[in-house]
């Protein structure tokens, strides 16, 4: 399967030193990213294997990874049509959109690298003869859409109106920014320097607030009417004086000429060693222990998908339990949403403001296999939990930070999803050329982050186990902004245009729904007038591969490929085949 190549990075950290893997990304029908994230890890390419990728080392045998589009996809286009991401990034414009980026294929990349470190862990620690992992990029997809997913399939409706609509936001002069708060009373601070009205600030709040669950913030527009009425220079001083941070749209070119060549993800050895772990059973990796503080997404997931993987994930909660918890829409009185990234996972509550209850924690932690948390940056180091605060009773330890910009920018926002995409040049590669730039809605970086971040913690594990040495393991969404724009941000580089033209995954109206046809496939005469069925038999005929654009995310609730948890929730099935 052919995916974007990403551009050169800094050498990092090697678990795969002295290992040699075969399969070099296009021409062939392996997967560029998986070949570039190989190399950063330490192996050396040694030709190519005729559409798959090979890993072999003296301690770990040797196992293959394949990457598909999946049953019914043929490429990108289709695999956002038929997953659900067309529906969700197009909510904020009312009809569903392709995204520019090779979205579903970085993801299935990433994933598959992991799958791949999975396998070798499992080998150097002696367990069971793992010697493949599948991955198709229709699974990736659902995985990326899966909180949108749990929403749709829950016992309730949204907790907000799904209805177009939202940032960013444009000033009098032609400053196209981004807002960011999480708090109420800075949100109201801002509006009321702006002149707005207060009803209109009330009202915006909740869409704003829930536009990360629900892609899309159909606020009053008599808030947009205030930014257009106001400079930047007043709005930035609205946003100074209230607490709230602002972040002009940035150009792929603009982070083409400040980009510093830095990997994904950081991995640093502890000096100190410990005995390997030599035994496993069952999934990869059975027997380990993951302590999680996360919040949101990014962290969340990424404990998530080593649970997936066998490991026993123990999540930290404040006194009460997580608020999420009850975060509409829900199953069987638990949010959905939350299900989604948290389902099988164990809970500890834990005060961290507390002495006594940092010091358990520290005790848990000197127990664990994975320590992994994204809190703001400075609250580790300032609570005694930090990486030379936990390894000093672990050098085991595998201590991970999954942040939001990794403090490589200096003065940059608040890290969250939607700021970073801003910041990035996202917000322009993800739109055609004839859409303004515009982050999508949709929570690209936060899932990609979460995805980069499970990738980099199997492989401090696998350095751990080859090395003997507990490792500290850095990852960010400022690195999954850098990952997913690579190939645009290249041809930026080059002062060649970076985006795609006019018309680019934009899907096909039918009578009564949407089409999508593979990239770079054109319909010869207009189909407004047909039914979906009559266009996809018409297109099909011709010896093109149309897909039907899922709409409703409910529809694939039908469609066999999801199932159901104990609760009730929609769970997608799990990126990875092993044999």
């Amino acid at each position: 399967m052919a995916t974007p190549a990403t551009s050169a990075m800094a050498r990092t950290a090697g678990p795969l030193d002295g290992l040699r893997f075969e399969g070099s990304g296009p021409p062939g029908a392996a997967d560029a990213l998986v070949a570039e994230h190989l190399r950063l890890f330490g192996a050396q390419p040694d030709g190519s294997s005729g559409g798959r990728f090979t890993v072999t080392g003296r301690d770990v045998g040797e196992v293959v990874a394949r990457t598909t589009w999946g049953e019914a996809s043929v490429d990108e286009a289709t695999v956002q049509a038929a997953t659900g991401i067309m529906a969700v990034h197009g909510r904020r414009d009312g009809a569903p959109r392709g995204l520019a980026v090779d979205y579903a294929a970085t993801a299935t990349g990433v994933l598959a690298v992991q799958g791949l470190l999975a396998g070798l862990l499992a080998r150097a620690r002696g367990g069971g003869p793992v010697s493949e992992v599948d991955v198709s990029a229709e699974r990736a997809g659902l995985l990326a859409v899966s909180q949108y997913l749990a929403a749709a399939g829950a016992e309730e409706g949204e907790a907000a109106e799904l209805a177009p609509g939202g940032p960013p936001f444009t000033s009098a002069d032609g400053t196209v920014f981004e807002l960011e708060t999480l708090d109420p009373g800075v949100w109201a601070a801002f509006w009321r320097v702006l002149g707005a009205p207060k009803e209109a600030i009330r009202q915006g709040w909740r869409p704003f607030q829930f536009r990360y669950a629900t892609a899309c913030a159909p606020f009053p527009q008599v808030l947009h009417e205030a930014v257009r009425a106001s400079t930047w220079e007043r709005i930035r001083h609205a946003a100074d004086a209230s607490g709230a941070d602002v972040c002009p749209l940035r150009s792929l070119a603009d982070r083409a000429a400040e980009y510093d060549g830095g990997a994904p993800w950081e991995l640093t050895p502890h000096d100190a060693t410990y005995g390997p772990r030599r035994t496993t059973d069952g999934l990869p990796l059975a027997g380990f222990t993951v302590l999680e503080a996360g919040r949101r997404i990014q962290a969340p997931l990424s404990a998530h998908l080593l649970g997936l993987l066998g490991a026993e994930v123990i999540r930290i909660e404040p006194p009460g339990g997580d608020p999420l918890r009850g975060m509409p829409p829900a199953c069987s009185g638990i949010s959905a949403r939350w299900l989604a990234l948290n389902r099988g996972k164990k809970a500890v509550e834990v005060d961290i403001k507390s002495p006594s209850d940092r010091e358990r924690l520290r005790e848990m932690a000197a127990d664990a296999d994975v320590f992994l948390h994204n809190w703001a940056p400075g609250k580790a180091a300032e609570l005694g939990l930090d990486h030379e605060d936990l390894a000093a009773a672990n050098p085991a330890l595998v201590y991970a930070y999954t942040s939001g910009w990794a403090g490589r920018l200096p003065d940059a926002p608040l890290g969250t999803d939607f700021m970073v995409q801003a910041r990035t040049g996202v917000g322009e590669a993800v739109r055609p050329a004839d859409e303004p730039p515009a982050p999508s809605l949709m929570t690209l970086l936060d899932v990609l982050g979460g995805l980069l971040g499970a990738e980099a913690i199997t492989a401090g594990l696998l350095l751990r186990e080859r090395t003997g040495h507990g490792v500290r393991v850095d990852s960010s969404l400022l690195g999954a902004a850098d990952v997913l724009t690579a190939p645009a941000r290249a041809r930026a580089a080059q002062g060649l245009d970076p985006r795609r033209p006019a018309g680019f995954r934009r899907p096909m109206r039918t009578a009564d729904g949407w089409i999508a046809l593979a990239d770079h496939a054109a319909i010869p005469y207009d189909i407004g007038d047909l039914s979906t069925g009559q266009a996809l038999e018409q297109l099909r005929d011709r010896g093109l591969s149309p897909v039907p654009v899922v709409t409703d995310l409910a529809d694939l609730l039908s469609s066999g490929s999801l199932n159901r948890d104990a609760h009730g929730a929609p769970a997608v099935p799990t990126p990875w085949s092993f044999a």
